[in-house]
């Protein structure tokens, strides 16, 4: 077990990322430590309190960086040649077309050669690892095969909490974003470190009541303190382009 002391301004998101753990890891270990405000139902951890973690999400996420590639023994009749290099388009196309959105928001994934659980978890699906692996049965990262069908869990997303936005302008105008998309600075659009890639949310200046929509294509912020990057276009319609960061109610459309 590791223990945490929580700190003022610690939020959620942030300390499950820093203890490699879950949200449902914490509540179930930690009943006294969390709230949950009477305002607006939004779930939040207790300034001061001392968390307890299992460090079981932390071992198998170690296990599984350095986990192999899923393993061609069940699947003799598919062809790995070439397999660490970049796929082709076709590949890629071919790739995601096995991937299948089914009922109740659920996401079905076929294994590809050369896939492993911790990047399908953390680089594509931005899942928990040890959540994709509870879904599936999993107890062995390295027991991954080809042309295993995978149940992707969604991530638990509050509907509506405080975050601090800050923006991004010209320097990234032009460039690629996480959803290898093209970044317009006037866009309707903003980054987040976990909420999945397309994503609406509903953005309000508390102070101003000015209130926009969006689409989450970016990942970030990757500054201490900071939840949320506007597009310039959104700072401006929520007056916070002069200030730089400031506080801001979001809501999961």
């Amino acid at each position: 077990m590791t223990n945490y002391h929580v700190n003022k301004g610690d939020t959620i998101a942030q300390v499950t990322r820093k203890l490699h753990t879950t949200w449902k890891n914490i509540r179930k270990n930690n009943p006294e430590a969390i709230g949950r405000s009477s305002r607006n139902g939004n779930w939040f951890l207790k300034e001061g309190a001392t968390l307890e973690v299992d460090n079981s999400f932390a071992a198998s996420l170690d296990q599984a960086r350095q986990s192999t590639v899923a393993s061609v023994k069940e699947a003799p009749h598919v062809s790995v040649v070439g397999a660490r290099h970049r796929p082709s388009q076709a590949r890629r196309r071919a790739g995601y077309a096995q991937t299948k959105a089914h009922d109740h928001g659920q996401i079905r994934h076929t294994v590809q050669p050369g896939e492993t659980l911790w990047e399908l978890a953390v680089k594509r699906y931005h899942v928990h690892l040890q959540d994709l692996m509870a879904v599936n049965n999993i107890t062995d990262p390295r027991s991954l095969q080809i042309g295993q069908v995978l149940t992707i869990p969604q991530p638990e997303q509050p509907r509506e909490e405080q975050v601090v936005a800050s923006w991004y302008g010209k320097d990234f105008d032009g460039k690629p974003m996480a959803n290898g998309e093209t970044y317009n600075m006037y866009g309707n659009t903003i980054a987040h470190k976990e909420i999945p890639l397309g994503t609406r949310v509903e953005l309000q200046n508390p102070e101003t009541g000015e209130k926009v929509q969006a689409v989450v294509t970016d990942r970030g912020p990757y500054v201490a303190g900071r939840d949320v990057d506007l597009s310039y276009g959104l700072a401006r319609k929520l007056s916070l382009v002069d200030q730089g960061v400031g506080r801001l109610v979001m809501r999961i459309l």
